[in-house]
């Protein structure tokens, strides 16, 4: 027996409701992640302080944290089998609103380190869970609906650091927040999207088993390679601008505060446009050579805004516009290339990809600390070829990043499977 138009039409509305829940819940998901990632940039300068670390410390705090954010995904993918996308979720999200009251109450820096640790967990939890949610989901213009929904990432990023820095100022009860009660209000938020979340009904992992592509035969495949090595350089390069532009515009250029954290912002408001504007361009001209172009015009910008000097700081915010579609980019391109395993190919891509990102960040702190030794640690000429060393090597991971998105649009254009 057939159904009746009033039922059809009674699916039809179920079926949009569900569906306009999963996009507010991914969409508040990624706002959330983009404050708990970009409110680091004004708070930095002050941990440091507080703390007394030299850059190579503070690199190699931002790299131990990274690796909480590898080992959440490493493990997120299975739980989400196992569990199922909503209560990963609801534990990526609760997660770090816990992290923000350890934070909030840590004065000893073992209980900081330990902290902001947990805080990448649920970062590393909740980026994977979306990852595979936004996969499963947008079947039709890929790249577009993948490149919007990171867009919230972009704009939540925007006024993060002007937020942040905001919010350190602001006293209640005689007392300052500062930075430990500026993470507790923002990673308090994290309950928002929870509600969302337990209202919502996801798509179960109803694939079969056997169609599933296995992890070994994903990891024979060299295009996977090359786009770990893509996203593992873009990445690096797009999370270090949060974790040092601010310090670097502070006491390279002796910037204050609020004006280094305006031009983070700005750096993210570009970043946040190009991935809601350029997004269907994506789908035009393809994937692969969307790679190339984008990460290309990143690297430049910011070798010409670290060889132009102060003048040319703005270029470090356009920089955003490449560096924003990597990442959006290399998922749509998963979500079509590996429709049958897109779990696994994100699971196995996003964590080597954990592995750069605590690598990069090490390396930053340690170029830093090189170069500054070189030329003097207590000279001003020391500390300032020691910045512009470190974050040059922003500008060679974009630039990296360009030269195997090459090598990918030709292996695939040899294949004949460009995408």
């Amino acid at each position: 027996m057939r159904p009746s138009n009033y039922e059809v039409e009674k699916q039809q509305v179920r079926g949009n409701k569900t569906y306009a829940i999963q996009l507010v819940t991914i969409f508040l998901g990624f706002i959330v992640f983009g404050l708990s990632e970009n409110i680091k940039g004004p708070a930095i300068p002050r941990i440091q302080f507080d703390f007394g670390l030299s850059e190579g410390q503070l690199g190699t705090l931002l790299s131990l944290n990274a690796l909480g954010y590898l080992i959440a995904c490493s493990f997120t993918a299975f739980l989400a089998r196992r569990w199922g996308i909503k209560a990963v979720s609801v534990l990526a999200f609760g997660t770090m609103a816990l992290s923000g009251v350890f934070i909030y109450v840590s004065h000893s820096y073992p209980l900081f380190s330990a902290s902001y640790f947990l805080m990448y967990i649920g970062n590393g939890i909740l980026e994977i869970a979306l990852a595979i949610l936004s996969a499963r989901i947008f079947v039709r213009n890929t790249g577009l609906m993948m490149n919007l929904t990171h867009g919230f990432y972009g704009l939540s990023s925007t006024i993060a650091p002007l937020l942040a820095t905001g919010l350190m100022t602001v006293h209640i009860g005689g007392h300052t927040l500062d930075w430990r009660g500026m993470y507790l209000i923002m990673l308090l938020l994290s309950f928002v999207p929870i509600l969302f979340a337990l209202g919502s009904k996801f798509p179960a992992d109803d694939a079969n088993h056997d169609e599933r592509m296995p992890f070994r035969s994903l990891l024979r495949d060299r295009a996977l390679w090359l786009l770990v090595l893509i996203l593992s350089f873009g990445v690096v390069s797009e999370l270090a601008v949060g974790g040092w532009l601010v310090n670097f515009l502070e006491k390279a250029y002796d910037w204050h505060a609020v004006s280094a954290s305006s031009m983070l912002s700005a750096f993210f408001l570009c970043f946040a446009l190009a991935r809601l504007l350029l997004g269907a361009i994506t789908d035009k001209i393809g994937y692969n050579l969307s790679l190339m172009v984008f990460s290309a015009f990143s690297a430049i910008c910011t070798f010409a805004a670290i060889i132009g000097g102060e003048q040319w700081a703005f270029l470090f915010a356009a920089s955003g516009i490449g560096i924003a579609m990597i990442y959006p980019t290399v998922m749509a391109f998963i979500a079509k290339r590996y429709a049958g395993g897109s779990d696994n190919a994100i699971t196995i891509t996003v964590t080597l990809m954990g592995v750069g990102s605590v690598i990069g960040n090490y390396l930053i702190g340690g170029i830093m600390e090189l170069v500054k030794d070189h030329y003097g640690a207590g000279t001003e000429l020391g500390l300032l070829r020691g910045l512009q060393a470190g974050y040059g090597f922003i500008g060679l991971c974009a630039a990296i990043c360009t030269v195997f998105s090459f090598m990918l649009y030709r292996y695939l254009k040899s294949r004949k499977e460009l995408i």
